[in-house]
Protein backbone atom coordinates (compact mmCIF):
# COMPACT_ATOMS: atom_id res chain seq x y z
CA UNK A 1 0.00 0.00 0.00
CA UNK A 2 1.63 3.58 -1.29
CA UNK A 3 -0.42 6.74 -1.45
CA UNK A 4 0.38 10.06 -2.82
CA UNK A 5 -0.15 12.93 -0.64
CA UNK A 6 0.95 16.55 0.16
CA UNK A 7 0.75 17.06 3.92
CA UNK A 8 1.32 12.92 4.79
CA UNK A 9 3.41 10.40 3.52
CA UNK A 10 2.77 6.11 3.64
CA UNK A 11 4.61 3.12 3.63
CA UNK A 12 4.01 -0.38 3.81
CA UNK A 13 6.52 -3.41 4.60
CA UNK A 14 6.08 -6.04 6.65
CA UNK A 15 2.27 -5.88 7.37
CA UNK A 16 2.58 -2.34 9.11
CA UNK A 17 1.77 0.56 7.46
CA UNK A 18 3.94 3.89 8.32
CA UNK A 19 1.96 7.26 8.38
CA UNK A 20 4.17 10.13 8.45
CA UNK A 21 2.43 13.86 9.12
CA UNK A 22 4.81 15.88 6.73
CA UNK A 23 4.61 19.31 7.35
CA UNK A 24 7.65 19.88 9.35
CA UNK A 25 7.80 23.14 8.42
CA UNK A 26 4.80 24.17 10.61
CA UNK A 27 6.05 21.46 13.44
CA UNK A 28 3.11 19.38 11.65
CA UNK A 29 0.56 21.09 12.37
CA UNK A 30 -3.08 19.98 11.15
CA UNK A 31 -4.53 22.15 8.45
CA UNK A 32 -7.34 20.91 6.53
CA UNK A 33 -5.38 19.25 3.74
CA UNK A 34 -3.73 17.15 6.12
CA UNK A 35 -6.67 16.52 8.30
CA UNK A 36 -8.81 15.29 4.65
CA UNK A 37 -5.41 13.25 3.90
CA UNK A 38 -4.34 11.67 7.19
CA UNK A 39 -8.67 10.37 6.99
CA UNK A 40 -8.00 8.78 3.93
CA UNK A 41 -4.63 6.73 4.92
CA UNK A 42 -6.55 5.80 7.92
CA UNK A 43 -9.42 4.39 5.71
CA UNK A 44 -6.90 3.11 2.89
CA UNK A 45 -4.75 1.29 5.58
CA UNK A 46 -8.25 -0.06 7.44
CA UNK A 47 -9.62 -1.43 4.28
CA UNK A 48 -6.01 -2.89 2.82
CA UNK A 49 -6.46 -6.27 4.11
CA UNK A 50 -2.17 -7.26 3.83
CA UNK A 51 -2.01 -4.37 6.34
CA UNK A 52 -2.15 -5.57 9.94
CA UNK A 53 -0.80 -2.84 12.29
CA UNK A 54 -0.46 1.30 12.13
CA UNK A 55 2.60 3.85 13.37
CA UNK A 56 1.84 7.52 12.93
CA UNK A 57 4.66 9.73 13.58
CA UNK A 58 6.09 13.01 12.71
CA UNK A 59 8.70 14.52 10.17
CA UNK A 60 11.36 16.92 11.60
CA UNK A 61 11.13 17.90 15.14
CA UNK A 62 7.90 17.23 16.27
CA UNK A 63 4.65 15.04 16.03
CA UNK A 64 2.23 17.81 15.49
CA UNK A 65 1.52 20.69 17.28
CA UNK A 66 -2.10 20.84 16.84
CA UNK A 67 -4.05 23.46 14.61
CA UNK A 68 -2.44 25.34 12.47
CA UNK A 69 -3.06 28.71 14.06
CA UNK A 70 -2.91 30.54 10.33
CA UNK A 71 -5.49 28.85 9.18
CA UNK A 72 -7.57 30.12 11.85
CA UNK A 73 -6.20 33.89 11.29
CA UNK A 74 -7.12 33.54 7.72
CA UNK A 75 -10.33 33.25 8.85
CA UNK A 76 -10.49 36.16 11.47
CA UNK A 77 -9.17 38.59 8.62
CA UNK A 78 -12.19 37.58 6.50
CA UNK A 79 -14.45 38.75 9.22
CA UNK A 80 -16.05 36.35 10.30
CA UNK A 81 -15.67 33.98 13.30
CA UNK A 82 -14.61 30.08 13.13
CA UNK A 83 -17.03 27.17 13.20
CA UNK A 84 -15.21 25.18 15.53
CA UNK A 85 -18.41 23.18 16.02
CA UNK A 86 -18.85 22.01 12.50
CA UNK A 87 -14.73 22.12 12.18
CA UNK A 88 -14.44 19.42 15.22
CA UNK A 89 -17.58 17.32 13.39
CA UNK A 90 -16.59 17.41 9.88
CA UNK A 91 -12.56 17.50 9.79
CA UNK A 92 -11.18 15.79 13.49
CA UNK A 93 -13.91 13.53 15.07
CA UNK A 94 -14.05 11.52 11.57
CA UNK A 95 -10.09 10.70 12.66
CA UNK A 96 -10.54 10.04 15.83
CA UNK A 97 -13.51 7.61 15.07
CA UNK A 98 -11.90 6.12 12.54
CA UNK A 99 -8.72 5.34 14.70
CA UNK A 100 -10.54 3.67 17.79
CA UNK A 101 -13.31 1.80 15.76
CA UNK A 102 -10.30 0.38 13.62
CA UNK A 103 -10.00 -3.09 14.53
CA UNK A 104 -6.32 -2.91 13.19
CA UNK A 105 -4.02 -1.14 16.34
CA UNK A 106 -1.93 1.86 15.95
CA UNK A 107 1.46 2.84 17.46
CA UNK A 108 2.35 6.69 18.15
CA UNK A 109 5.99 7.11 17.32
CA UNK A 110 5.94 10.31 18.83
CA UNK A 111 9.67 11.67 17.79
CA UNK A 112 9.25 15.67 19.20
CA UNK A 113 6.47 17.88 20.89
CA UNK A 114 3.04 16.42 20.84
CA UNK A 115 0.95 19.75 21.52
CA UNK A 116 -3.13 20.77 21.13
CA UNK A 117 -4.49 18.11 18.49
CA UNK A 118 -1.59 16.96 18.54
CA UNK A 119 -1.26 15.64 21.84
CA UNK A 120 -5.06 14.34 21.34
CA UNK A 121 -4.18 12.72 18.23
CA UNK A 122 -0.95 10.53 20.26
CA UNK A 123 -3.72 9.86 23.18
CA UNK A 124 -6.05 8.79 20.08
CA UNK A 125 -3.76 5.61 19.25
CA UNK A 126 -3.17 2.25 21.35
CA UNK A 127 -0.60 2.81 22.14
CA UNK A 128 2.72 5.23 22.69
CA UNK A 129 6.40 5.06 22.38
CA UNK A 130 8.05 8.17 23.26
CA UNK A 131 11.57 9.19 22.08
CA UNK A 132 13.52 11.01 24.79
CA UNK A 133 13.30 14.50 23.31
CA UNK A 134 9.37 14.08 23.13
CA UNK A 135 7.30 16.25 25.26
CA UNK A 136 3.49 16.91 25.52
CA UNK A 137 1.76 20.01 26.31
CA UNK A 138 -2.33 20.14 26.37
CA UNK A 139 -1.74 23.68 24.61
CA UNK A 140 -5.48 24.67 24.13
CA UNK A 141 -5.85 26.95 27.25
CA UNK A 142 -2.81 28.79 25.57
CA UNK A 143 -5.22 30.48 22.98
CA UNK A 144 -8.60 30.44 24.86
CA UNK A 145 -9.73 27.01 23.80
CA UNK A 146 -10.52 23.42 25.24
CA UNK A 147 -8.94 20.23 24.57
CA UNK A 148 -10.56 18.43 22.13
CA UNK A 149 -10.71 15.44 19.20
CA UNK A 150 -10.91 12.98 22.70
CA UNK A 151 -8.38 14.51 24.77
CA UNK A 152 -10.92 14.99 27.80
CA UNK A 153 -12.16 11.09 27.43
CA UNK A 154 -8.81 9.05 27.00
CA UNK A 155 -6.09 11.60 29.09
CA UNK A 156 -8.18 10.88 32.50
CA UNK A 157 -8.48 7.73 31.89
CA UNK A 158 -5.08 7.61 31.22
CA UNK A 159 -3.64 9.89 34.51
CA UNK A 160 -6.97 10.78 36.42
CA UNK A 161 -9.02 13.03 36.82
CA UNK A 162 -6.89 15.70 38.93
CA UNK A 163 -3.67 15.66 37.18
CA UNK A 164 -5.44 15.52 34.10
CA UNK A 165 -7.31 18.73 35.04
CA UNK A 166 -4.08 19.97 35.99
CA UNK A 167 -2.44 19.54 32.87
CA UNK A 168 -5.72 21.04 30.93
CA UNK A 169 -5.89 24.25 32.86
CA UNK A 170 -2.84 24.83 33.26
CA UNK A 171 -0.90 23.62 29.74
CA UNK A 172 2.65 22.97 31.35
CA UNK A 173 5.04 21.11 29.50
CA UNK A 174 5.47 17.22 30.48
CA UNK A 175 8.79 15.74 29.24
CA UNK A 176 8.92 12.22 27.78
CA UNK A 177 10.11 10.22 31.25
CA UNK A 178 7.10 12.34 33.28
CA UNK A 179 4.41 11.24 30.84
CA UNK A 180 5.99 7.62 31.13
CA UNK A 181 5.40 8.06 35.11
CA UNK A 182 2.38 9.52 34.60
CA UNK A 183 1.05 6.54 32.00
CA UNK A 184 0.86 8.73 28.86
CA UNK A 185 3.06 6.52 26.99
CA UNK A 186 4.09 3.03 27.11
CA UNK A 187 7.89 3.72 26.75
CA UNK A 188 10.25 5.77 26.27
CA UNK A 189 13.60 5.36 24.04
CA UNK A 190 16.95 7.24 22.83
CA UNK A 191 15.67 9.35 20.12
CA UNK A 192 17.88 7.61 17.33
CA UNK A 193 16.14 4.11 18.18
CA UNK A 194 12.41 5.67 18.01
CA UNK A 195 11.69 3.98 14.86
CA UNK A 196 13.34 0.78 15.15
CA UNK A 197 11.81 -0.36 18.52
CA UNK A 198 8.31 1.13 17.57
CA UNK A 199 9.02 -0.79 14.16
CA UNK A 200 10.39 -3.90 16.34
CA UNK A 201 6.87 -3.67 18.13
CA UNK A 202 4.30 -3.76 15.15
CA UNK A 203 5.69 -6.40 13.52
CA UNK A 204 5.29 -8.00 16.81
CA UNK A 205 1.51 -6.91 16.74
CA UNK A 206 0.89 -7.86 13.11
CA UNK A 207 1.80 -10.93 13.49
CA UNK A 208 -0.36 -12.06 16.41
CA UNK A 209 -4.45 -12.98 15.58
CA UNK A 210 -5.42 -9.33 14.28
CA UNK A 211 -9.47 -10.10 14.91
CA UNK A 212 -8.35 -11.08 18.32
CA UNK A 213 -6.69 -8.06 18.98
CA UNK A 214 -9.93 -5.70 17.37
CA UNK A 215 -11.84 -7.27 19.40
CA UNK A 216 -10.02 -6.77 22.47
CA UNK A 217 -9.76 -3.34 21.53
CA UNK A 218 -13.64 -2.38 21.04
CA UNK A 219 -13.98 -3.65 24.72
CA UNK A 220 -11.20 -1.55 26.06
CA UNK A 221 -12.90 1.10 24.54
CA UNK A 222 -16.20 0.35 26.16
CA UNK A 223 -14.85 -0.33 29.72
CA UNK A 224 -15.12 2.33 30.71
CA UNK A 225 -18.33 3.34 29.70
CA UNK A 226 -20.04 -0.19 30.89
CA UNK A 227 -21.03 -1.64 33.80
CA UNK A 228 -20.13 -4.58 35.05
CA UNK A 229 -22.87 -6.66 33.65
CA UNK A 230 -22.78 -4.72 30.23
CA UNK A 231 -18.82 -5.67 30.00
CA UNK A 232 -19.75 -9.08 30.92
CA UNK A 233 -21.55 -9.45 27.87
CA UNK A 234 -19.95 -7.67 25.88
CA UNK A 235 -16.95 -9.87 26.48
CA UNK A 236 -18.93 -12.92 25.79
CA UNK A 237 -20.15 -11.83 22.36
CA UNK A 238 -16.38 -11.04 21.58
CA UNK A 239 -15.08 -14.00 23.04
CA UNK A 240 -17.55 -16.27 20.90
CA UNK A 241 -16.41 -14.38 17.95
CA UNK A 242 -12.78 -14.79 18.30
CA UNK A 243 -13.47 -18.37 19.01
CA UNK A 244 -15.07 -18.70 15.55
CA UNK A 245 -11.48 -17.34 13.50
CA UNK A 246 -8.66 -18.79 12.04
CA UNK A 247 -6.35 -17.76 14.10
CA UNK A 248 -8.39 -19.47 17.49
CA UNK A 249 -7.88 -22.69 15.86
CA UNK A 250 -4.43 -22.36 14.57
CA UNK A 251 -3.14 -20.89 18.37
CA UNK A 252 -4.78 -24.08 19.81
CA UNK A 253 -3.21 -26.60 16.75
CA UNK A 254 0.09 -25.33 17.54
CA UNK A 255 -0.03 -25.18 21.28
CA UNK A 256 -1.26 -28.94 20.94
CA UNK A 257 1.35 -29.29 18.55
CA UNK A 258 4.18 -27.68 20.53
CA UNK A 259 5.26 -25.46 18.05
CA UNK A 260 5.10 -21.70 17.27
CA UNK A 261 1.41 -20.69 15.61
CA UNK A 262 1.19 -18.85 12.50
CA UNK A 263 -1.34 -16.40 12.86
CA UNK A 264 -2.50 -14.83 9.72
CA UNK A 265 -5.29 -12.42 10.61
CA UNK A 266 -7.89 -14.43 9.84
Amino acid sequence: MSESYETVTVETAESVCSITLNRPDSLNAFNDAMRKELLDALQQAEGHEAVRCLVITGAGRAFGSGQDLAELESWYAQGCEPEFRDLLRQSYNPVVRRMREMDKPIIAAVNGVAAGAGFSLALACDIRVASEEASFIQAFIKVGLIPDLGSTFYLPQLVGLGKAAELCFTGDKVSAQEALRLGIVNRVVKHDDLLTVTMELARKLAHLPTRAIGLTKRLLNGANASDLDTQLEAEAFAQQTAGKTADHREGVAAFVEKRQPRFQGR
